[in-house]
């Protein structure tokens, strides 16, 4: 007898942080996510890549191309969150430096976000 969770527990799939199952699942739909978002992006450096800067700006103040990039530089920072979460919860065995470390990973991931989004309004309105 191994293993000490409840029969009701094991059905669920809660691990002994009771959130293991949601940040794999929240890990995968960011994941899905970011392939198409990225090959709109990599696509739009490609077809921007010849262009005069005025054009560049032109093209990125289109709204729905706007509403595209900061939807994937949401996608990709969560998604970028949640790696480094899990890489920080399983090999930083010290408490406070994984305490440390995760709290610097969320402000860093939102400062990285609110930087990217932050100029893609900027451009978006002309400003």
């Amino acid at each position: 007898m191994t293993d000490f969770r409840t029969p009701l527990s094991r059905v669920r799939g809660l691990g002994a942080a009771r959130e293991g199952t949601g940040h794999f699942w929240y890990q995968r739909v960011t994941a899905a996510a970011n392939i198409p978002l990225i090959l709109f992006f990599v696509g739009l450096i490609i077809a921007l890549s010849d262009a005069s800067f005025a054009d560049v700006r032109a093209t990125l103040a289109n709204p729905f191309i706007t509403v595209l990039l900061v939807l994937a530089v949401i996608s990709v920072t969560y998604h970028m969150k949640l790696g480094m979460q899990m890489i920080i919860e399983d090999y930083v065995h010290d408490e406070f430096l994984k305490i440390v470390s995760l709290m610097l990973n969320i402000f860093y991931t939102l400062i990285v976000g609110a930087v990217c989004i932050f100029a893609l309004l900027k451009i978006a309105f002309g400003g």
